[in-house]
């Protein structure tokens, strides 16, 4: 056990009812999230006679490879290609050897389960953290193309686009991951400062020639703030994701609610580990997508597949370097120190770089 615990559970299955509970108003979350969580429980028991909470960095490094290759087959995998329910007797946790978009994402579900069990004080750490950090320092075998080509972020759009809406729970995902996609691409943003900001931080301003300007403060990487331009398509993004979550009107000056809300409440910020898991699910989607419509894309369903949320901030900065834009307002914009030759102290007057960004960077919904 952790510290003072927050919560009564006083199991490893109640400490992940506790975890689960929080998704039940998002169906698909919570379906992939309990899989991932059961495989686990189930993996730890069966194989290396373990509690959930007791499992170590290097049982979890056993995990990552077992689920390349779930062994023995007879008692890990469906056989056939039936889909039996789970209360029969041929159910089976997986079909078949995970993809490593899948065992990524698995990991992240995993990250966020353990992460929040150290937060409730359930657990005293969380061991998963070290394997994020050994992985850093790993070097990758060739050098990866880490931003989107216009094409590219196309392919994404279109995944979106095609997302069924049939029921209100459909409908709210949909607007959820097209609001999360519009603004981390729209406004350059990084995951940490989205997750945190509200809507209190959209504001009004007018510019010297009295027209109005949305503009979005932002608390980003140093403890810095600074103002990113919200044109008006990403503005108007904005109010269609509002509207689908019934907050009409303007966003307003002591609006309580979060920029990026969780499925489950919408009072509540979207975890940091649930929206890099939304973008993993969007990117694998439409990597499959582009493998149904279009088989001899498949170098390019490979590269969506590796795609991550900072690809978003870098295809943004890249797409609008394309466009011919002053550097000084791309350093402005994504909020960096500096730019290689260019004095720190250079800013672009605000005005300029709101219109800038109007012109030259949509997002090219249809």
């Amino acid at each position: 056990m952790g510290g003072r615990a927050q919560i009564e559970a006083q199991t490893d299955i109640e400490a992940l009812r506790a975890w689960l509970v929080r998704y039940i108003d998002s169906p698909r979350t919570y379906a992939n999230y309990r899989k991932e969580a059961e495989r686990l429980l189930l993996w730890a028991v069966l194989e290396r006679r373990k509690d959930l909470s007791s499992l170590s960095l290097e049982d979890f490094l056993a995990y990552r490879l077992f689920l390349t290759d779930p062994q023995p087959a007879q008692r890990w995998v469906v056989q056939g290609r039936s889909r039996p329910p789970r209360h029969h007797a041929a159910w089976r946790p997986f079909a078949g050897p995970l993809s490593e978009s899948s065992r990524n994402q698995a990991v992240l579900i995993l990250n966020s389960l353990f992460s929040w069990l150290v937060q409730a004080g359930y657990l005293a750490g969380n061991p998963l953290a070290l394997s994020h950090q050994g992985r850093r320092t790993r070097k990758s075998a060739a050098p990866q193309q880490r931003y989107l080509s216009r094409q590219q972020w196309r392919w994404v759009q279109d995944y979106i686009q095609s997302l069924p809406e049939d029921s209100q729970t459909e409908l709210r995902y949909k607007a959820r991951v097209r609001w999360l996609f519009s603004i981390l691409y729209g406004g350059a943003l990084r995951i940490s400062e989205l997750v945190q900001a509200r809507m209190a931080d959209v504001h009004e301003r007018a510019d010297a020639g009295a027209t109005a300007q949305w503009w979005l403060h932002i608390h980003g990487k140093g403890d810095k703030w600074r103002r990113v331009p919200l044109t008006q398509e990403l503005f108007s993004e904005l109010r269609r994701y509002r509207e689908v979550h019934g907050l009409n009107g303007l966003p307003q000056a002591l609006e309580p609610s979060p920029l990026l809300m969780s499925a489950g409440a919408s009072d509540k910020h979207l975890s940091r580990a649930m929206a890099h898991v939304l973008v993993k699910q969007v990117f694998q989607g439409s990597a499959d997508r582009l493998r149904t419509l279009h088989p001899d894309q498949e170098s390019q369903a490979r590269v969506l597949e590796h795609a991550s949320a900072h690809w978003l901030r870098h295809s943004a900065g890249s797409h609008l370097a394309d466009q011919g834009v002053d550097l000084r307002i791309i350093r402005d914009t994504l909020g960096h120190e500096s730019i290689a030759t260019t004095n720190i102290y250079l800013h672009t007057d605000d005005d300029h770089r709101h219109q800038a960004l109007e012109q030259s960077h949509s997002l090219g919904w249809s």
